[in-house]
């Protein structure tokens, strides 16, 4: 009987879990950042909640081709909803009318100002939902939304001004240290960064020495450092290819390599709903 009982109390719960990670299909929400009215897709889990949140940062390609949203977001919206999170991608550029970046030097919407701008709006957009908690918002980003998430969760004087609930932590995936390291960097909430040794694009050895030049006046922060990992490691199924005609690179020539890395994808899928979850 007492085996019978526990079988039964089992497969109870793992058709609660079961039932827990049906996430919802993508729905598209607006989002005001400013004057400007941002378009966004928005995953949530299934059920009423309130949610755990977290706002995702696209790379200088866009979000989408302006009809979707791209595979390696869908990929993450639908892995973290089955977690238990609500995640909102805000569109940055085609909301504005601008194209991917990614060949431009003097980017019009940058990482440094207009996006952190939208990062704040996504956060407060999130903050008034009844299946949000407020309190436990996250910030993701990938590249140059990975930049643009160093940025918006720096430590400065004042803080955030805008009296609702920070973010409760961040992930960085392969962005570009090179300029918040020169200034001084700090984290006022804990950070993770996740970037290949053999990245050409974003170089690792500078979100390290920021990493180690924060150390001492910033909040928890930690780096892993993905030995043969190239740009993009998380993208499924992308052979390794070079790009070219790129700016902001770390080599001068705009060219660069990109490429799936099995073993940093899967370590990373595992490592942020755990580091979200903290």
């Amino acid at each position: 009987m007492r085996i019978l009982l526990k079988t039964i109390a089992a497969a109870a719960l793992l058709a609660m879990g079961a039932f827990s990670a049906v996430a919802q299909t993508a729905e598209r929400v607006e989002v005001l950042s400013g004057d400007v009215k941002l378009r966004a897709m928005l995953y949530r889990p299934a059920g009423p909640g309130p949610f755990p949140a977290v706002v995702a940062l696209h790379t200088c390609d866009g979000l989408g081709d302006g009809e979707g949203i791209d595979e390696r977001y869908k990929e993450w919206g639908e892995h973290l909803a089955k977690a238990g999170f609500a995640v909102l991608f805000p569109d940055s550029f085609g909301s504005r009318g601008v194209s991917a970046q990614c060949g431009q030097r003097q980017r019009p919407v940058r990482a440094s100002r207009t996006r952190i701008n939208d990062a704040y709006a996504a956060r407060q957009w999130l903050q008034t939902q009844p299946w949000a908690i407020p309190d436990r918002v996250s910030l993701l980003g990938w590249s140059h939304g990975g930049t643009t998430a160093l940025w918006t969760i720096r430590r400065r004087t004042g803080g955030d001004q805008n009296k609702t609930p920070d973010f409760r932590s961040a992930v960085a995936l392969y962005p570009n240290c090179q300029r918040a390291g020169s200034l001084a960097w700090s984290a006022r909430v804990p950070t993770l960064i996740l970037i290949g040794r053999a990245d050409d694009w974003t170089a690792a050895s500078a979100c390290e020495q920021m990493i180690a030049g924060a150390r001492g006046r910033s909040a928890g922060t930690q780096i892993a450092v993905y030995p043969g990992a190239m740009h993009d490691f998380d993208r499924k199924d992308l052979a390794p290819q070079e790009r070219s005609g790129l700016a902001n690179t770390a080599s001068p020539n705009g060219r660069v390599h990109i490429g799936t890395n099995a073993a940093a994808r899967a370590d990373a899928f595992k490592r942020v709903p755990e580091w979200f979850a903290r």
